[in-house]
């Protein structure tokens, strides 16, 4: 008797081991279930790449509330689109509910990424604000009510122009970004004013960037004034890398030495415009195209090489406004997302391409043209190397593209230099019309 209620009560027990690991198993699968919906949703939520934090942590550790884009909540952020992050509106809280004290909310709208100060415990909630940027690309076309497109190339561009910008007529006239805007002939309205010195707008890069070129600390077209300084392109000559912004012995497209021209310029940005509130304007994400891909020989050594660039604009008149190699010869900086991120600085030169679709032609005098000055100065592009000397395009005094030798034993070949930015794409215009008389101020 005592064996059978023992074998009752054990096999009693089992049944309800077995009924309770089924209800583990169910709870499991129910905890399961709703880990992964919440986790889907705050991958969705907290699509924005949370980065320099100062801590440690993974994304579990900070929980999106609400993300809110001009004031209506969405479940993220469009990626084609720019941002700016509320901050005034914008909170996060601990875990408990209580207040983070001094917190300082940065958005990156070039990386999409945000920077949460102080971040120090886990479970903290955030309730973030966005308003959709409006675009400098679009403020300034509105400037602009006609637009027009070029096709010929092999005629320089003179006439004088007020509301009038060119595009590309298709998408061979594109560059690595996309569709693109530009000013061609002499326009009156293509001035800047920005971080104390005045420039004019080459372009509107393909992914809404603004290109402008260095025109000096007054109103000037022409002269000195207009660039900072002269210089040799390079140290040396006697071989096909010298045709490099940067270069290594033995390669086509080396970075590992920097031109004297790219020192120059950086020594220029260093001292007027990377410690300043100015840098906090300049993309840092668009380069400088210095196509070094041959067209005809090696582009090493003393093989004599013929660019790219020379076949476009001195045989076929045909520019272009990408990169044929963006891995190697698009210069960007080290935090760019495309490029060959060996700059130390956001600045370059203008291309002899860009040249030639502002109203420059290989050979024929241009003097009514914006790029026109009455001064020699240098472009990032490189001509060929005949076997003894690296040559390099120029703008010529008389307002043809040209080109000259980057450096010669002897000879003075200094060169004027006029720098080339970036604006981001999220930037402002406080004020100005873009004429000589009232230049777009960014702000």
């Amino acid at each position: 008797m005592k064996n059978d209620i023992i074998f009752e009560k054990i096999h009693s027990n089992k049944n309800r081991i077995s009924f309770f690991i089924g209800i583990v198993c169910v709870v499991v699968l129910l905890i399961t279930l709703v880990l992964t919906n919440s986790l889907a949703k705050y991958r969705s939520t907290a699509s924005v790449p949370i980065v320099d934090s100062e801590v440690n942590y993974v994304r579990p550790d900070l929980d999106v509330v609400a993300l809110y884009i001009d004031g209506v909540q969405a479940s993220e952020l469009d990626s084609s689109k720019n941002y700016t992050l509320d901050t005034n509106n914008s909170i996060c809280t601990y875990k408990d509910g209580s207040s983070i004290d001094n917190l300082t909310l940065n958005y990156d709208s070039e990386t999409g990424s945000l920077s949460i100060n102080p971040f120090t415990t886990r479970g903290t909630k955030c309730y973030l604000y966005f308003e959709e940027a409006e675009l400098i690309k679009d403020t300034l076309l509105s400037y602009y009510p006609t637009v027009l497109t070029r096709t010929d190339f092999s005629t320089t561009v003179t006439n004088t122009t007020t509301g009038t910008i060119y595009k590309s007529a298709d998408e061979s006239q594109y560059d690595n970004d996309g569709e693109v805007y530009y000013f061609a002939g002499n326009p009156t309205d293509n001035w800047v004013s920005f971080a104390g010195y005045y420039w004019r707008i080459i372009r509107i890069n393909g992914d809404g960037t603004i290109r402008i070129i260095y025109s000096g600390t007054s109103i000037v077209t022409t002269g000195t004034e207009t660039q900072i300084t002269t210089s040799r392109f390079n140290s040396l000559s006697n071989n096909n890398m010298y045709v490099g912004y940067m270069y290594t012995s033995g390669e086509v497209h080396g970075v590992v030495i920097s031109s004297t021209i790219k020192e120059v310029l950086e020594s220029w940005y260093s001292a007027n415009i990377a410690n300043t509130g100015y840098s906090n304007y300049i993309d840092t994400n668009a380069g400088f195209c210095n196509d070094r891909t041959p067209y005809s020989g090696t582009g090493t050594g003393t093989s004599t090489t013929y660019y790219g660039a020379y076949n476009r604009l001195s045989t076929n008149k045909i520019p272009t406004f990408g990169c044929s190699d963006e891995s190697n010869d698009v210069f960007t900086v080290g935090s760019s997302n495309k490029g060959n991120k060996a700059l130390t600085y956001p600045v370059g030169l203008i291309t002899a391409d860009e040249v030639a679709y502002a109203g420059g032609v290989y050979g024929t005098n241009n003097s009514s043209y914006y790029l026109y000055t009455n001064q020699y100065y240098w472009t990032m592009s490189p001509y060929n190397y005949n076997g003894e000397t690296a040559y390099e395009f120029l703008v010529d005094a008389s307002g043809f593209l040209n080109y000259t030798g980057v450096n010669r034993p002897g000879v003075d070949i200094s060169r004027g230099v006029r720098p080339v930015i970036n604006l981001k794409a999220t930037t402002t215009i406080s004020s100005g019309n873009g004429t000589a008389s009232s230049p777009f101020v960014i702000n």
